[in-house]
């Protein structure tokens, strides 16, 4: 009676759940709405500010693609900046979700970074790092059973159709499509193409994934530039050439970025021109016998002695050295550098770089010749970093190796003075007897920022360095 009792009380309270106590009405609902919390989330890869005011960097090439599995501190991609060529790597391991940029996109760094890819990671793995989830569904207990299995029947319903659809998109997606790998290449080919002017996916590459060679870029200019038919042999009317002016605009690479705004900075300086003619006679003989030693040959450029002569005149003139603190306009300040960080300006395909050597008052001849061969190198191939190009006190720009023998070098902003040197040239002199001899001569041309340097103080230091170049036995004395 009782079981009666209870029963009648549950079809009173309860008269319309009979249609809800069936295996559609019940089952479903619990598996969709009653799901545990996920385990997983999507980050993204910000890029943040990667040192000494680099607001913007431009994307060499991306080593993932969309769907591969990224490990923690795995190279995502190579880029350039204006100072160098280096690697981002992952925050995460995951799956790669999304690309935001591709090959040659500029990218801005620091406050105004943006995303560079997303990756799908275990949320458990970074718990300090998790973004808020986008809301989900709500549970079943805060939906009537009523509008819950309207949706999921209607749903049903229309399963089959879904189904042929995504099946019609997938096939559809299945179609030949070409390699993402293709818009990869090393910078050398990336310089090739622009010197061209040629767009990479206009070539099939036939390296590895279809990746672009230099090859393929000399196959399809020879082929572009080749006739497409045998010309004829009649006499064809000549054409009025075209007298139009044709243009093209072309971004700047970030090296030339650099350039332009570091040299717009340098034409605020009041520049002081002082040039002076040398003999290199007795260098020149010095790497002859170090060259000619059968023992130990040894390579050393003339630039080497040059450098170690600047470093040994700046003890005594300190004053070029320096910098200037502009932090309060109406007071400046001179910053005496105790180190001589001295950059050496190179042309290499990227454009004009200049790394310095450091500490180059505790280094040899040996130990600058080198280094310089070191940062030749790594200039040439785009491999300099930072530390490389950072933290100059004066610069010495040979544009003699190219050629010109007179030069008139702009002062690199952080700096107050900077030596150009031209190319060496055989000319007749005359000695200490009166007698014409050839001798090979150089011209050194300083300038030096004449708000703070006096022409006495420029002229006393190219006087010192020319006579340690003339007279190289003076350098053993001052040698530590």
């Amino acid at each position: 009676m009782s079981l009666l009792r209870s029963r009648g009380a549950i079809a009173h309270v309860l008269p319309s759940s009979r249609p809800l106590i069936s295996r559609r009405s019940v089952f479903l609902p619990c598996r969709h709405f009653h799901a545990g919390a996920p385990l997983w989330g999507i980050r993204s890869q910000i890029l943040k500010d990667v040192g000494e005011g680099i607001t913007e960097v431009q994307i060499i090439q991306w080593y993932v693609e969309e769907g591969a599995h990224i490990e923690e501190w795995k190279p995502l991609c190579q880029y350039q900046s204006d100072k160098a060529v280096d690697d981002i790597t992952s925050r995460y391991e995951g799956v790669i979700k999304k690309l935001h940029f591709e090959a040659d996109d500029t990218v801005p760094t620091g406050k105004c970074g943006k995303a560079l890819c997303d990756i799908e990671i275990d949320d458990a793995k970074y718990p300090d790092d998790n973004p808020p989830h986008e809301p989900r569904a709500e549970t079943a207990e805060s939906t009537p059973a009523s509008d819950v299995v309207a949706p999921i029947q209607a749903a049903e319903s229309s399963l089959p159709a879904t189904l042929e659809h995504e099946s019609e998109i997938s096939i559809t997606e299945k179609e030949p499509s070409r390699s993402k790998h293709a818009s990869l290449a090393t910078p050398a080919v990336r310089g090739l193409l622009k010197s061209h002017n040629i767009n990479i996916l206009d070539i099939s590459g036939t390296g590895k994934d279809g990746r672009v060679l230099k090859e393929d870029i000399l196959n399809f200019v020879s082929a572009k530039d080749s006739p497409a038919t045998a010309p004829s042999t009649a006499v064809q009317p000549t054409a009025a050439p075209d007298t139009r002016q044709t243009e093209s605009v072309v971004n700047l690479t970030p090296i030339q970025s650099q350039m332009f705004k570091t040299m717009t900075r340098s034409v605020n300086t009041p520049h002081f021109l002082y040039a002076d003619e040398l003999r290199i006679d007795e260098i020149s003989a010095i790497r002859k016998k170090l060259a000619s030693d059968t023992r130990d040959p040894k390579k050393i450029t003339f630039l080497s002695f040059v450098v170690k002569a600047v470093s040994l005149a700046l003890n005594e003139y300190p004053l070029l050295n320096a910098r200037i603190d502009p932090s309060v306009p109406e007071k400046p300040k001179l910053v005496m550098r105790a180190k001589h960080n001295i950059g050496i300006a190179m042309d290499t395909p990227q454009g004009l770089i200049v790394p310095n050597i450091k500490d180059v008052a505790s280094r040899s001849i040996a130990d600058i010749a080198a280094e310089v061969s070191r940062l030749s190198a790594l200039g040439k191939s785009g491999k300099l970093t930072s530390a490389d190009l950072t933290g100059g006190t004066l610069t010495v720009s040979n544009i003699g190796n190219i050629g010109g023998t007179y030069v008139a070098p702009v002062i690199v902003p952080t700096e107050v003075a900077i030596l150009g040197v031209g190319r060496a040239r055989t000319l007749p002199v005359f000695d200490s007897t009166g007698q014409v001899v050839a001798s090979e001569q150089v011209n050194f041309s300083w300038s030096a920022d004449h708000r703070v340097v006096d022409g006495a103080t420029m002229a006393r230091m190219g006087n010192r360095v020319r006579e340690l170049i003339e007279v190289p036995e003076l350098m053993l004395l001052n040698l530590r």
